[in-house]
């Protein structure tokens, strides 16, 4: 079926303004006048149809349950993340114009803008899988679209630990983490597993307990019966209507949270967590980028300096609020595990460093000098 006649009942259909059933794709294709056999109107049917409602050649790769990740940088080259590291998808575009159409319906499902104007967007679909889209010129060439699947559930500690991502027993570590309602960081860089591993914490709260959740982008779904959710929102057209990550938090702590968690902490709502978690708020988390889990109070310091607090301040607060830093690391092959657990420690100086105390071990944790602080910190965890 030639492009022509597919650009033409695409027209028609936007022109209609009707919700683009089967049927009207399917009425839409026999109005041009063509003689078309049944196969071609099915075949014409189903590609008008993914990329009018659906997600186009995309859609299979985001209904595979292994999938985390599908990159498009150009109509014939779509990229997967299967836990592996990238490959190739195997599937392609028409042309470059349909990985912008696709990019801009998108977009506008998610309630955003997507044009010259305005040439990028970052956006949670309604099935909540993280988009994000540049379109030319910012992007050379063609549109570059990155999809993030969030999976309808989260993994326990066994399945991270049978994937690899925890070592066998360290799930005994993090449960008597998470049951001495100690504060935590989850660090690491993009794709490392921290909104994976944090989730999978998450689940092992009390029943009883009330879990307040503030991000950016509504991806943590823990297993757990009292979560609420809060989720930021961007500026409308007019420039009203904002509502960012810290005005989250504040309202966090108003909902009487047992757990306050921040999804990703990077900017200056570090200070209001910080403050909370220094306020009674035991057992609070998030993740934060970092290279290494040394590199977090500088991370934090760089945050909190662009937010107004001093350098002093920061450290005075995170040396009381935070008791441990759990660091995320992507092998070459591209496998998620857990690298190293840190406590936190002040110097001479008065500023906080981390002290190596769990590394990743094949078979086990290995225990490094901090080991005696977390255990007592665990209450005696062997």
């Amino acid at each position: 079926m030639n492009t022509g006649l597919l650009d033409a009942v695409r027209q028609r259909l936007a022109e209609s303004g009707a919700e683009p059933t089967p049927a009207r794709v399917a009425a839409a294709l026999r109005a041009q006048g063509r003689l078309l056999g049944d196969t071609e109107i099915l075949g014409g049917t189903e590609r008008l149809r993914c990329e009018l409602v659906g997600t186009g050649p995309l859609e299979p790769l985001l209904a595979d349950p292994s999938v985390t990740d599908v990159l498009v940088s150009a109509p014939d080259r779509v990229w997967v993340d299967r836990g592996r590291g990238l490959e190739p998808a195997g599937v392609t575009f028409a042309d470059a114009a349909a990985v912008r159409r696709l990019a801009q319906r998108l977009a506008a499902v998610a309630e955003r803008r997507l044009d010259d104007a305005r040439p990028w967007v970052d956006a949670r679909l309604p099935d909540g899988t993280r988009m994000h889209a540049v379109i030319p010129p910012v992007a050379v060439g063609s549109t570059c679209l990155s999809l993030r699947v969030v999976r309808p559930r989260a993994f326990s500690m066994e399945e991270l630990t049978a994937a690899g991502t925890v070592p066998p027993g360290g799930a005994r570590v993090l449960r008597a983490l998470v049951e001495a309602r100690l504060s935590y960081l989850i660090s690491g860089g993009t794709g490392s597993g921290k909104t994976t591993l944090l989730a999978a914490l998450l689940g092992l709260v009390g029943e009883r307990e009330r879990i307040v959740l503030a991000e950016d982008s509504a991806e943590l779904r823990p297993e757990h019966p009292h979560v609420v959710r809060l989720e930021s929102r961007a500026a409308n057209q007019e420039g009203a209507g904002r509502v960012t990550l810290r005005d989250l938090v504040r309202q966090a702590l108003r909902m009487r949270p047992d757990r306050l968690v921040v999804g990703e902490v990077r900017g200056p709502e570090v200070t209001e967590l910080l403050a909370a978690l220094n306020t009674g708020h035991e057992g609070g988390c998030c993740t934060v980028h970092a290279n290494a889990a040394a590199d977090v109070p500088a991370r934090l310091e760089a945050l909190g300096t662009a937010a107004g607090l001093d350098r002093a301040a920061l450290h005075s607060q995170l040396a009381a609020a935070v008791s441990v830093v759990i660091h995320l690391v992507r092998d070459r092959d591209g496998r998620r595990r857990i690298a190293e657990l840190h406590v936190l420690e002040r110097d001479a100086a008065g500023l906080v460093r981390t002290v190596p105390a769990l590394r990743w071990g094949a078979e086990a944790f290995v225990r490094e000098r901090g080991w005696e602080r977390l255990r007592r910190l665990t209450g005696g965890t062997r």
